[in-house]
């Protein structure tokens, strides 16, 4: 009698970080975590201290079975909407992943253009283990590009704010006026 071979499903988080800044790409992460990663480590990268997402983001980097980063930049923010730039770093983060994951769950209402199953989970960051190791590597990677980028644009003071819509940063904008990262199409006033 034949043996019915069991296969497991390669399931793919992502999730972005980076709609709401008014200055520096949108950041997609996709992960594909594998049998045996230790999930108790994983959350919402909102809800991990700094220190907590960095931790989690090395073994993700070091254990998953495959993990991408995907960008979208602000001239393509502008250019398409920051909606069609969050699909558009989807999809670059999965292409990236180099194997092609047999569903693609994301996080949020909608899902990007990829050649796997997708599925969108409201809320998902928060119940599925593949979407919060995916928010983990977007906003750790969004994070460092920010800081790194804030060595070259010293006055914007990036590495403090990442590009947030503080107060701080408004002010800056208002008397050093928009530096090259920052969105036109965002209301920085």
């Amino acid at each position: 009698m034949p043996v019915k071979s069991q296969s497991i499903m390669m399931t793919c988080g992502v999730d972005e970080a980076g709609r709401g800044p008014l200055a520096g790409p949108v950041t997609a992460g996709a992960v594909v975590l594998g049998e045996g990663f230790p999930i108790g480590i994983l959350a919402d990268s909102k809800a991990l201290s700094p220190m907590r997402r960095e931790r989690a983001a090395a073994v993700i980097r070091a254990r998953a079975k495959a993990w991408a980063a995907g960008w979208a930049w602000p001239e393509e923010i502008d250019r398409y909407n920051i909606h069609c730039a969050t699909l558009l770093a989807m999809a670059r983060a999965v292409r990236a992943l180099g194997l092609k994951p047999d569903l693609v769950l994301v996080d949020g209402l909608y899902t990007p253009a990829v050649a796997s199953a997708c599925r969108a989970m409201v809320g998902g960051d928060t119940i599925v283990p593949e979407i919060m190791a995916a928010s983990i590597v977007a906003k750790t990677a969004r994070d460092l590009w920010m800081e790194r980028y804030g060595r070259v644009e010293s006055d914007y003071r990036f590495e403090e704010h990442k590009g947030y819509p503080t107060k701080a940063h408004r002010e800056l904008v208002k008397k050093l006026g928009p530096s090259p990262i920052h969105r036109k199409s965002f209301r920085i006033s």
